[in-house]
């Protein structure tokens, strides 16, 4: 018989299923703001989406993904070099999918399980 997950953890899998999809938006936005037609508008949607995913996040305690997207919100406000900007972003989005594998392994995992690999 299959262990249950815990409220938390369902709670996290519903925020932690529709993520890939943003995932692949945040690339395209990033690579748009890489190109040198980017204006004001996209700037502003991208730092909107990650302080969005941020937030919820936030809610249900992943912590490595609200850091992460916290850092990347951050860095996208910011004025000034803008190859810097797109670099730290794109390696932003890395890092924030390697997070985001190791919440659904914890998400998907049942805590009885992760107490007995212990």
């Amino acid at each position: 018989m299959p262990a249950k997950l815990s409220s938390r953890q369902q709670a996290q899998l519903a925020v932690l299923e529709p993520l890939p999809k943003r995932f692949q938006q945040l690339h395209r936005m990033i690579e748009e703001l890489a190109s040198l037609r980017f204006d004001e508008t996209l700037q502003r949607r991208l730092v909107r989406t990650l302080d969005e995913l941020k937030a919820q996040t936030a809610g249900i305690g992943l912590g490595a993904l609200t850091e992460t997207l916290g850092v990347m919100s951050m860095l996208a406000r910011r004025t000034g070099g803008h190859q810097m900007r797109v670099r730290g972003l794109q390696e932003g989005l890395v890092s924030l999918k390697i997070n985001y594998e190791g919440a659904l392994r914890s998400a998907t995992t049942p805590e009885g399980a992760e107490a007995e690999e212990n």
